[in-house]
């Protein structure tokens, strides 16, 4: 029995050092970079490339929410994971936060495109 504990114990630490270094949420469809969910993501042309801030909060992230990433995920390649003013961690392609929109219904739909000319859709 104990033999059964610590090898759950150990399988349970190895599943989450891996999930520390998972890949981040995103793919590419086409010539645009979706959560896993297959929802569009879009970047805000207010937010500076490489800053590590996002100037979506508020208000404006309950429109525009952000791609969250989680107290395990790490960096690698173009993403990255930048602080937002509250705390909470999100991922960024290529410098720039990446964000959903709330009015894109399904999976594809590229509403927020274009609008306001400030928000665009991200790219691979």
């Amino acid at each position: 029995m104990k033999l059964l504990s610590t090898l759950g114990l150990a399988c349970a630490a190895l599943t989450f050092s891996l999930s520390a270094f998972a890949a981040p949420p995103v793919q590419a469809k086409g010539d645009v970079l979706t959560g896993t969910n297959g929802h569009t993501l879009y970047t805000f042309d207010k937010d500076q490339a490489g800053s590590g801030k996002s100037a979506c909060n508020g208000p404006c992230a309950a429109n525009w929410p952000p791609l969250m990433a989680d107290s395990a995920a790490t960096a690698e390649g173009d993403y990255s994971i930048i602080t937002r003013d509250d705390g909470a961690r999100q991922w960024a392609h290529k410098g720039k936060p990446l964000y959903f929109w709330v009015k894109d219904a399904k999976p594809g739909d590229t509403t927020g495109d274009g609008f306001n000319g400030v928000w665009k859709t991200a790219r691979p």
